[in-house]
C-alpha cells in the first residue's frame, strides 16, 4: 500500500470511528505499529487528527458538520427512528444517548409530551425550543466532533437521574454484547443503563456482527432492539434466544 493510501485509509477508518486504537489501526492497515504511529504523526500535524493516548481522535470536522452529516442519515436510521419514535409513549421520561440514530430518533418525537435527558448537544439544540419537551441536559467532557458530554461529571449527574427508558445506539453488536468505540462514552452509557427501567437499541443491521474498542454491555442488558429487514435469520434468532423484543422495519424506498 503506498503511503497517501495508507493515510487515507487511517483517515478514513478514524473518521468513522471518532477515536480509533493503534492497535487497530495496525490490524485494519496491515502496516508495523511504527509506521502507522509516523502516519499519525503527520496527520497530527496537518490538523486531521488528534493523537490521543493509545491511538487518535478526528478532528476534521466542526459541530456544525457533525448536525449536518447527522441530518443526512441513511434511509434505514431515519426509518428505524421512525419506528422507535412511534414506540414511546406521551408522558415517559426518557434519555437519548448521542449518535446518528437517536437524533434521528428525537427528530420524530415532535408534538409528543416528554421529559427528555440527553448528553448530546446536538440533540438539545435540536429539542430545545420544543414546546412539549422538557429538556435536561447531562453536562461534562464534551467529546470533539460528537458533540457529546461524557467522563466522571456526566457518571455523577446520571447518578441523581431515573427514567423510564433509554434509547442508545452502539458502535456493534456480536454476541458477546455491546461495543463503542470510546473508552468514556462506554463508562457513561454503562450509567445510562443503570438508571433505566427499559433499555431500546436502535442499530441497523450492519452494526450486527461488529465490534469495536470497548466492550459496553452483554445483550441481555437490553430489553427491545429495533433494525432494519438487513438483519440476518441467525441474528434474529440469537436475540430472541437471548429473551430480547426484536423490531424488524421493512425499509420503504420510495
Amino acid at each position: 500500500m503506498i503511503l497517501e493510501e495508507r493515510r487515507s485509509k487511517i483517515l478514513r477508518i478514524t473518521e468513522e470511528s471518532g477515536f480509533v486504537s493503534l492497535q487497530r489501526l495496525v490490524a485494519e492497515v496491515g502496516a508495523s505499529e511504527s509506521t502507522i504511529r509516523r502516519d499519525l504523526e503527520y496527520l497530527d500535524a496537518s490538523g486531521q487528527i488528534q493523537r490521543t493516548r493509545g491511538g487518535a481522535a478526528f478532528a476534521g470536522d466542526s459541530f456544525v458538520d457533525f448536525d449536518a452529516r447527522r441530518s443526512q442519515a441513511s434511509l434505514e436510521k431515519q426509518q428505524i427512528a421512525r419506528r422507535a419514535a412511534s414506540l414511546i409513549s406521551p408522558g415517559e421520561t426518557i434519555l437519548l444517548d448521542g449518535g446518528t440514530t437517536t437524533l434521528e430518533v428525537a427528530r420524530h418525537l415532535a408534538g409528543k409530551s416528554l421529559q427528555v435527558v440527553t448528553n448530546s448537544l446536538p440533540i438539545a439544540s435540536l429539542l430545545m425550543n420544543s414546546s412539549e419537551v422538557e429538556l435536561i441536559f447531562i453536562g461534562g467532557y464534551v467529546y470533539p466532533r460528537t458533540g457529546v458530554a461524557l467522563g466522571e461529571q456526566a457518571v455523577e449527574a446520571l447518578k441523581s437521574m431515573h427514567v423510564s427508558r433509554l434509547v442508545m445506539g452502539t458502535g456493534g453488536v456480536t454476541a458477546e454484547g455491546l461495543f463503542n468505540s470510546n473508552a468514556l462514552l462506554v463508562e457513561t452509557e454503562r450509567q445510562m443503563i443503570r438508571v433505566a427501567d427499559r433499555v431500546m437499541l436502535v442499530a441497523d443491521s450492519s452494526k450486527f456482527g461488529q465490534r469495536a474498542l470497548s466492550h459496553l454491555c452483554p445483550l441481555d442488558a437490553v430489553h427491545q432492539i429495533v433494525t432494519d429487514e438487513g438483519v440476518s435469520s441467525e441474528w434474529r434468532q440469537v436475540i430472541q434466544s437471548s429473551g430480547l423484543e426484536i423490531d424488524v422495519v421493512q425499509i420503504s424506498r420510495n
